[in-house]
């Protein structure tokens, strides 16, 4: 079986037409959080690369977010915002679930 016709069981899509927009959604989504994050990281850090840890954390709690309102953008504008919104649910509930997993219980 071609990974195309396993994306497309696995996502349960329609089309590989659909499946080609899908892709270049998460293209675009890549592309623009790759272009985004150095002029945002310069303005949170003033340019101050030397601290590592700061930067880690700004990245992870800015660039995260903003990967997803962008991934949902692209997803609206070529279609697929479906889609994109259930995939970004679904996500949400394996991470929620994962940590709830790991937190012991308060004696």
């Amino acid at each position: 079986m071609l990974w195309t016709e396993k994306l497309k069981t696995r996502w349960n899509l329609k089309s590989g037409w659909q499946l080609l927009l899908i892709l270049i959604v998460f293209a675009c989504t890549g592309l623009s959080a790759m272009f985004i994050k150095k002029p945002v990281m310069n303005f949170l850090t003033d340019g101050n690369a030397s601290n590592w840890k700061a930067s880690m954390i700004y990245y992870i709690f800015l660039m995260t977010p903003l990967y997803n309102v962008l991934l949902l953008g692209y997803g609206f504008i070529f279609g697929q915002f479906n889609f994109f919104w259930e995939f970004e649910k679904k996500m949400f509930r394996r991470i929620f679930r994962r940590s709830a997993k790991n937190q012991e219980p308060v004696k």
